[in-house]
């Protein structure tokens, strides 16, 4: 897919927008910028104790959040970013409250999608969580995002229709996982990587 050169300047500028990810549409913005953050809760009405999983381009991208990976866990995210995983990590810095939301922990995740890597490249780490009001089911195509968020988002990217589940999200815990949500990816190929 191709990103125009006006929505690289949106998302760079602090704005937000409805794009494909490598599960569902997501309603993103740069995870560097509070403002950003605080109005995509703000639109898509989210609990606002809730933290947002965020979109990395590469693995040392991690380490802007104050996280230090060891090589353990280094190979393991890169056998498990093959599929669509967020992974949970502790993160207490307080310059980070507004993206952990008092949780003290954050999800990451590598997008298997090479052009949305390639954006994030170039616009920064992104928040980018389903494109729906809480509560509300998820965007499967751009015309049901625009139903949902009309004109109070800065751009629409379409992708078609999707059909992926959100992804499985767990948390690393003693040299193991803990399943925190059911997804995309089988909890079967998680325990294969960690075994």
């Amino acid at each position: 897919m191709r990103v125009s050169s006006r929505v690289l300047e949106i998302i760079k500028d602090g704005g937000i927008g409805i794009l494909p990810t490598d599960t569902l549409y997501g309603l993103v913005g740069q995870a560097l910028q509070k403002k950003t953050v605080e109005r995509i809760y703000l639109i898509k009405k989210r609990n606002p104790k809730k933290p947002l999983i965020i979109l990395i381009s590469d693995i040392k991208d991690i380490s802007r959040f104050g996280i230090s990976l060891s090589p353990k866990e280094k190979s393991i995210l890169t056998a498990l970013w093959q599929r669509p995983v967020s992974v949970i990590f502790s993160c207490n810095a307080k310059k980070f409250s507004y993206l952990h939301r008092g949780s003290k922990s954050l999800a990451f995740r590598v997008p298997k999608s090479k052009w949305l890597r390639t954006l994030i490249s170039k616009t920064g780490t992104l928040v980018a969580p389903s494109a729906n009001p809480e509560g509300l089911k998820p965007a499967r195509t751009v015309k049901a995002a625009s139903n949902y968020f009309s004109d109070h988002v800065d751009f629409y990217l379409d992708g078609g229709a999707l059909n992926k589940k959100p992804s499985t999200i767990i948390r690393f815990k003693k040299g193991g996982f803990t399943l925190e949500r059911k997804g995309e990816t089988s909890e079967k190929f998680i325990r294969k990587v960690f075994d």
